[in-house]
Formats: C-alpha cells, sequence, structure tokens
C-alpha cells in the first residue's frame, strides 16, 4: 500500500485539522508514494523503538508523540532527535503522529478512556467548533452508579496494569461523575468542575495543579502519562491491521515507561 493511502486511512480516523495549534502532526517524515509493508505503532520515537522498527523492517512509524515536535535547524547526530531522525530517514522508515487530534478523536484516546470506566452520556469538556471532524477535547460521564474514589483507583490501576498509582483526594468519597484527559492535562480540571466532574483522571500533574484540585474540591486519579496514552496506541495497531490490506502492522514490544517505582 502506498504511504499516502496509509496517511488517509489515518486521516479519517483522527483529522489532523482537529489537533491543537500548537502541535505538530500528520505526515512528519516520509515519501507519500513509497510502498508500505510494515507498520510499528509507539507512543514515543525512542532510541529503543527505533530500534525495533529498523530490526523488523519497518517501512512506517505511527507514533503518537510527534517526531520532530519542535522546528529543527539542523540533523545531526550530536543530539537524540537528529540521531533518531539520521537513523530512521537512513532506512527509509517515514513518521507520522497524529497526537492531539487522535486524543479527541471519536474513537481516540479520551473516548477509549471514557469507556474504560462504563461512562455512560460521555461527552466532551471542551466541546469543538465544529463538531463533524471532532466531538471536542477530554471526555465526561457518569457511572451507572456512585461508587468511591477507591473502586476508581483500583479500576484505573488494573487497566494500567500497576502496582500503585498517585492520587489527590478521599479514597471513601462517593463520585458518580468522572472526566478524563489523556497525557499531561491537568489544565482540565477546571473544566471538569465546571460540569460537576467529583475526579478527573489525567497522566500526570503538577505539584501546584495537585495542590488546587485539592482546594477546589474535585479529586484527581494520576496513572502517569504512558500508561494514560499507550494503550490506545496498541488498539491503534489493531485499527490499522483491520483498516489496510496486505499491511502488517504491530504495536512496538520494546519501549517501555521510562519512570520506575522503588
Amino acid at each position: 500500500m502506498k504511504l499516502a493511502a496509509i496517511c488517509e486511512f489515518l486521516e479519517s480516523l483522527a483529522p489532523t485539522a482537529t489537533a491543537e495549534d500548537w502541535d505538530n502532526v500528520g505526515l512528519l517524515v516520509g515519501q507519500p508514494d513509497a510502498d508500505v509493508t510494515r507498520v510499528m505503532t509507539c507512543l514515543t520515537v525512542t532510541p529503543a523503538s527505533a530500534a525495533e522498527a529498523i530490526a523488523r523492517g519497518a517501512d512506517l512509524i505511527v507514533t503518537h508523540h510527534p517526531m520532530p515536535f519542535r522546528p529543527l535547524k539542523r540533523i545531526t547526530t550530536a543530539d537524540t532527535v537528529g540521531r533518531l531522525l539520521w537513523e530512521l530517514i537512513g532506512n527509509r522508515i517515514a513518521i507520522y503522529s497524529a497526537h492531539t487530534a487522535w486524543d479527541s478523536a471519536v474513537t481516540g484516546i479520551n473516548q477509549q478512556l471514557a469507556e474504560s470506566y462504563g461512562l455512560t452520556e460521555i461527552q466532551p469538556l471542551l466541546p469543538s467548533s465544529d463538531a463533524t471532524l471532532s466531538p471536542g477535547s477530554g471526555r465526561w460521564g457518569q457511572l451507572a452508579a456512585p461508587m468511591t474514589l477507591e473502586w476508581v483507583l483500583s479500576i484505573t490501576r488494573n487497566f494500567a496494569n500497576m502496582e500503585r498509582l498517585q492520587y489527590v483526594g478521599d479514597p471513601q468519597r462517593v463520585v458518580s461523575r468522572i472526566g478524563v484527559a489523556c497525557g499531561s492535562a491537568s489544565s482540565f480540571a477546571e473544566p471538569a468542575r465546571r460540569v460537576g466532574c467529583d475526579v478527573l483522571i489525567t497522566g500526570e500533574a503538577s505539584f501546584h495543579a495537585c495542590l488546587e484540585c485539592e482546594a477546589s474540591g474535585i479529586a484527581l486519579v494520576l496513572p502517569g502519562h504512558y500508561a494514560s496514552e499507550r494503550f490506545a496506541m496498541e488498539s491503534l495497531a489493531e485499527r490499522l491491521s483491520q483498516g489496510l490490506s496486505g499491511v502488517d502492522t504491530w504495536a512496538s514490544e520494546r519501549e517501555a515507561d521510562p519512570l520506575r517505582w522503588f
């Protein structure tokens, strides 16, 4: 399949026009008319995931976090971004990122997160100005029955396959309305509070954001940036496998959360 056709398929899943203005999305490296037979998805292009793509003969990496993200004045092996780009380009491996477009897509990361908690009446925390392209950013919804924050923590821990996770709030607090925003999205706490959410589930938050949530009465559940997004790159690999005839697709098996617990 031609790379351009795969880009069109990805565009249908997550229209790049819906990405945040500061983002860098779409085809970032590659030749649109090149043939593609093997595609790897990953959360981030790292030395480990890039080496895997090269070793397994990938023609395309679909990464969540853009590579490159910021404008580059030069591409050399003197820094990590330049070195990885040099290696991938040398092996004729294209790079595509949907990033915040995939966060907000109809079947994207936040929708998948919201559904994993069994939420109903799911709506965006920040509605889109063009609902024909995307519902909007973040999600919130209702639990079928009120539960404790401790239950939410347990569901999150099991979903993310973690032994421990950070949170803000009283574990015995009863919650019924939940907001979700993947990645580093504590800025969604105020929109979540405005629509009456008892808790916001996001990847990570600063110390001061945690203090503000504690003071304003909204609980936080923080499984980590990696855990809040990586699962959706596995589901994206499955979607690509189903939608792209003759293309071998897999989610990176080498990338891992760089943060560890002692």
